[in-house]
């Protein structure tokens, strides 16, 4: 049987276990759109969470690096304890103080000159989208409407995102998708090729692609297509919904790699959990947005960019990504050594804080046995283990996820059969 089909009815058993011990109480209310673990969890703080039985589990997924300052910490809680105190929304009629403090922090400390908000990564992305297409058509060039992405990646779930993302699962059942997207090669040279002979509108692309499998681009590869792009007036978009806020070592992931993008997205980690995204544009993009062309009702409203202006200036002048660079280090030379000691692990790949271990087992099956174990990770596809931990992580918390690892990882090549 071939690796992938094994891979596949293993992930099969493993759905049918998690519904044999789910809890008695059916969802009965919720669309059925998740695949819930069977814990509640009601209280957080720092890299800790509870679940409703009192259990304790150090968070490795940070709300699926969203709560990239651990959760519930003091900075935002006290300012958003303070604008609750005031305004909670009010629309993008008027101004909000609270939007254009964080708009200037953000332009300030990165390549952009003007911000969108948003309240999502998927939302982030589609305005993204909006804009290439606009900007192209300001442009006079009245036949380039395409967006490259690449094979592999992840950029959302509305219809324009899902048909931007470059994985088929996605997609079934969504048809008829909308026209204008085409999917390369990622880390191909051929794909450049391909892109300075089509000239789209635009370039959608992740640094390090996460539901993907966790695949860093490489750093010549991305010069050369920010190269294409700029001699073709093409605008290079960076999604870094889940690389943003410092979750790479760096603040922004572009900053490994010695480019400009265009547009960059953020949303995840910038709001410890409150919804907000955010279309980060140099100025010539910016401009296509004009009064009337693009808007939400919700997005930088008070409440969100008050914990959105809040979570930045803690990242920024507390040494937290330091911190993460210094536990980057130590947390890959724990699975490095977890990849010299079993033939499970196949490869351990990433950028800071956003790590993934390759295994060949189903992942799923290692997440399910962490959880038992109050340990919280993810996966990254059929058979890539996925770490997101908060920021400011310590070594201990890498030293607790790493020993349970390597007992379960243990325990599996003991079994025997169960390596595929």
């Amino acid at each position: 049987m071939h690796q992938a089909s094994r891979i596949f009815y293993k992930e099969k058993r493993l759905e049918q276990k998690l519904q044999q011990i789910k809890r008695d109480t059916v969802l009965d209310n919720i669309m059925q759109n998740y695949q819930r673990f069977p814990i509640e969890i009601v209280k957080g703080k720092g890299s800790s969470v509870w679940d409703a039985d009192g259990k304790k589990y150090l968070d490795y997924t940070s709300g699926i690096a969203v709560c990239n300052l651990g959760h519930v910490p003091d900075a935002v809680k006290e300012a958003v304890e303070n604008q609750l105190e005031s305004l909670w929304h009010c629309s993008n009629l008027y101004h909000i103080p609270a939007q254009k403090q964080l708009a200037e922090a953000l332009t300030r400390h990165s390549f952009g000159d003007q911000v969108f908000f948003c309240n999502s990564g998927a939302e982030a992305n589609e305005a993204a989208i909006k804009l290439a297409r606009k900007y192209a058509a300001d442009k006079g060039q009245k036949n380039t409407h395409d967006v490259v992405t690449f094979a592999q990646s992840f950029h959302g779930r509305t219809l324009a995102t899902l048909t931007a993302t470059g994985q088929s699962h996605v997609k079934a059942g969504f048809d008829p998708l909308p026209e204008g997207f085409q999917h390369l090669e990622f880390n191909d040279t051929a794909a450049l090729d391909a892109i300075a002979a089509k000239r789209p509108c635009a370039v959608l692309l992740e640094l390090v692609q996460g539901e993907g499998g966790i695949v860093p681009a490489d750093t010549e590869w991305v010069r050369q297509l920010e190269g294409i792009c700029k001699q073709n007036d093409i605008l290079l978009i960076l999604d870094e919904v889940q690389t943003g806020v410092g979750r790479t070592g760096k603040l922004f992931a572009y900053e490994h790699y010695g480019i400009t993008p265009d547009v960059m997205t953020l949303a995840k980690g910038l709001g410890s959990g409150f919804p907000i995204g955010a279309v980060i544009a140099g100025k010539d993009a910016a401009a296509s947005f004009t009064p009337g062309s693009h808007g939400t009702t919700f997005g930088g409203n008070p409440l969100a960019s008050t914990a959105g202006l809040a979570t930045l200036k803690e990242i920024l002048d507390n040494n937290v990504i330091k911190n993460a660079e210094v536990q980057s280090d130590y947390l890959f030379s724990q699975l490095k050594r977890l990849e010299s000691q079993f033939s499970l692990v196949q490869s351990v790949r990433g950028k800071g804080l956003l790590a993934g271990m390759e295994v060949s087992c189903p992942a799923k099956e290692i997440v399910i046995k962490a959880l038992e174990k109050g340990v919280l990770i993810l996966t990254a596809g059929a058979n890539v283990v996925r770490l997101l931990p908060p920021l400011t992580t310590k070594k201990e918390e890498i030293d607790e996820v790493a020993g349970v690892l390597e007992n379960i990882l243990t325990a599996i090549e003991e079994k025997g059969g169960v390596k595929l």
